[in-house]
């Protein structure tokens, strides 16, 4: 608890903004994160961290953005006392080539209880969890919740694939539909 206070208070010394966080590591123990949390003007700031942190070891392993939970489908977010099983989320990609991104519909079953906070929390926490903070920011345009199941919808493993797969250079034939 010590070191996170002092990381946090480092971290806030570069810019207010940044968050800091430790994790279960992938490949080590722990993991390091210091997140822009997608903010596009404070990438400087964690590309300049990541280039200077130490190589990752057997213990510690760093990381410049959230990354992806190795399964999303195996989380529950907790929210205002209740559980949202994320392998009950159910996405509608919408490719958008001009603009190089993916458009989402987003549909989780328990919507309906919930206040807009908590709905947007619904929304967009799978959508890091499956991705990642990085690739969410870099390839993920609109994001809308969904109270019902769109039509073509898929579940977060399969749009995981298909957003690290999708080219948006490449012809419509590869690009995501809904």
């Amino acid at each position: 608890q010590r070191v996170d206070h002092v990381l946090a208070e480092a971290i806030a010394a570069v810019h207010p903004s940044l968050v800091i966080s430790i994790e279960r590591g992938t490949d080590a123990v722990y993991a390091l994160v210091v997140s822009a949390q997608a903010d596009p003007r404070l990438r400087v700031y964690t590309d300049a961290w990541m280039a200077a942190a130490p190589h990752p070891d057997s213990t510690w392993e760093f990381h410049d953005a959230i990354p992806p939970v190795p399964d999303p489908t195996q989380v529950t977010l907790s929210l205002r006392g209740e559980q949202y099983p994320l392998g009950e989320v159910r996405v509608a990609p919408q490719a958008d080539p001009a603009a190089g991104l993916i458009d989402v519909a987003v549909h989780h079953p328990g919507f309906s209880g919930l206040d807009e906070a908590a709905k947007d929390a619904l929304t967009f926490m799978p959508l890091d969890a499956a991705l990642g903070e990085r690739l969410a920011a870099d390839r993920i345009g609109r994001v809308e919740s969904a109270d019902t199941e769109p039509q073509g919808a898929i579940g977060l493993l399969e749009f995981r694939d298909l957003v690290r797969d999708w080219d948006p250079d490449a012809d419509s034939a590869g690009s995501p539909e809904s």
